[in-house]
Parts: structure tokens; C-alpha cells; sequence
């Protein structure tokens, strides 16, 4: 579908509010003072089950703020939460269905995924652990007062995820103001799939996971607020080229850079002045980054 007939019928569907961006004039770019920012990987998945509730959970007890997921369709059209296109490696499906092979994620549907356990490989005292839905999984980062950075997951398998992810959003409270003005980013590898996004809902932070060179940087200024790469690819003089774009709601460009776990790689791509840094042990990360800034701990 071309994308201007998408973005009539997600108006229909959400509301023109969707479609009106946001005065950033009038709102907080973020609420976090610290910089750069810390965010939990599929919540603290070093601690809990990758993106269940009790890795929500564990980042709000271990106070980490912002949490990261990924979002995966069910073949009846349920938006679950879910790294992997398949459901082997973080469930039992292998066992409920043996049958079923290659267990990818569109095969199931969303009650067949919902008796899968999908804490026992992480650890007994996770057994019975679901795969959450989108739903779900807003509803508790909600409940504990957390922000979100939300991956679209393989939007080639799933025509239209990008549409049907906002009208979730949407349905739970999470495209008002106050969230789209500092709790809300939704990134991706796909910049296709991150362009539909900033054109069905311009007032969305959005994020572009990937390394583009520096001549391809104002085109995409213009649907994107973040590049984000793996920290390998990282160096001081190209965080400082994205900085120096101003993205599409008129401020600088920002770099939230992934998975980095331990305190000596923080703190050395701290130094490059990133903004954002995404782990799985962000408890270890924010100690080391925050040392750094503040060493006397006062």
C-alpha cells in the first residue's frame, strides 16, 4: 500500500492527533538529566528472561528507567513481545509442539504462544514465565513508571506491523503527549520501516539501528531522530557527524549505541560523547559511566 493511503487509514484508526507533530518547543526532549542514557536490553535480561515481565521488573528494581523490547506478530495478528522470529531458543515449544517445526513466531497463534514457558531456560525460579503481548508488556513498563524504546521486529515477515504496533500504542495511552514528548522511542533496522512510522505518526521519536555513512546522513535527518549502531562501529568523529544533523523535530541527531555490558566499554564509548547506551547488565554500565562523569561520587 502506498504509504500516504496507509497514513488515511491509520488517521482513521488512531486519530488525527497522530498525525500532528509534537512542539518540542514546549517539551522535554528527555526527563533523564544523566547522560548518556542507560537503557536495559529486552529489559535486565542478564538477570530475568529477555523481554518478559520479570525483566521489566528487574530494571525497575535495579532502577534503570528505560527498557528495550522487540515486537513480533502471532499468525492470528497478535502483537507479541519477542526477540527471535522463532520460538525455540527462549521457550518450549519444542516439547508443547514437536511437531511444528521451524516454530517460527507467524506460525503460532497467540493462544498456542500463551502456554509456552518462556522462563525455565533462563532459570527455575522463571519457570511459567509467558511471552508477553505488546499489550501486556506497555500495561507493566506503564505500571512502573519506565519508558520504552521499542524494536519493530522483522517488518519484512510482517506486512504492516509498523500500523498495527501504533494502533497498540495508541489503544494503552502511550501516543499522548507526555509519552511521545519523553517516554516513547520505536527504532528498527529496516529504515523503510522506521519512515512509515515517522509518516503514520510524526509526533514518534524514532531510531534507525544501523551504521549509515556520513553522506547518507541528511536523508535520513529526515524521518529519523537517532542512529544507532553496535558500538564496534562506533568512533568519536562519527557520533560527532550525527550530532551535527538535526533530525526531524528540530533538534540534534542522537547516537544510543548497543549491547555493551561491561564497565571498561562503557566508559571508553562514553567518551564518545554517545548519548544513549543499551545493555543487558545496566546496572554494571550506569555504575561506570556515572563514575566517570563523578568520580568523587558526591
Amino acid at each position: 500500500m502506498h504509504a500516504r493511503a496507509v497514513a488515511v487509514t491509520t488517521t482513521v484508526l488512531l486519530g488525527a492527533a497522530l498525525q500532528a507533530p509534537l512542539s518540542h518547543a514546549r517539551a522535554t526532549h528527555d526527563a533523564d538529566a544523566d547522560r548518556p542514557l542507560v537503557i536495559a536490553h529486552r529489559g535486565a535480561s542478564a538477570y530475568a528472561p529477555e523481554n518478559t515481565l520479570a525483566a521489566v521488573d528487574k530494571a525497575d528494581e535495579l532502577g534503570i528507567r528505560w527498557v528495550e523490547n522487540d515486537v513480533q506478530r502471532t499468525r492470528d495478528g497478535e502483537l507479541v513481545v519477542l526477540h527471535d522470529d522463532n520460538l525455540r531458543r527462549t521457550t518450549d515449544v519444542e516439547e508443547v509442539f514437536p511437531d511444528r517445526a521451524p516454530w517460527m513466531v507467524k506460525d503460532f497463534t497467540a493462544g498456542e504462544i500463551a502456554r509456552l514457558d518462556a522462563g525455565s531456560w533462563f532459570g527455575a525460579q522463571y519457570a511459567g514465565a509467558r511471552v508477553p503481548t505488546l499489550k501486556q508488556y506497555v500495561d507493566r513498563v506503564e505500571h512502573n513508571h519506565q519508558k520504552l524504546l521499542l524494536e519493530v521486529k522483522n517488518p519484512g515477515l510482517y506486512p504492516g506491523i509498523e500500523q498495527e504496533t501504533l494502533k497498540v500504542l495508541a489503544n494503552e495511552g502511550w501516543l499522548d503527549r507526555p509519552h511521545v514528548a519523553g517516554r516513547l522511542i520505536v527504532q528498527s533496522f529496516s529504515a523503510d520501516s522506521i519512515r512509515t512510522v515517522h509518516e503514520l505518526a510524526p509526533a514518534v521519536k524514532t531510531g534507525f539501528l544501523g551504521t549509515p555513512s556520513v553522506t547518507e546522513l541528511p536523508a535520513y535527518a529526515q524521518f529519523t531522530d537517532q542512529i544507532n549502531p553496535w558500538y564496534g562501529s562506533l568512533s568519536v568523529s562519527y557520533v560527532a557527524a550525527v550530532q551535527s544533523f538535526t533530525g526531524p523535530h528540530g533538534r540534534s541527531m542522537e547516537v544510543y549505541t548497543w549491547t555493551i555490558d561491561d564497565a571498561d566499554t562503557a566508559r571508553r564509548v562514553a567518551a564518545y560523547d554517545v548519548d544513549g547506551i543499551i545493555s543487558n547488565r545496566p546496572d554494571v554500565v550506569r555504575g561506570a559511566v556515572r563514575a566517570e562523569v563523578n568520580p568523587s561520587g558526591r
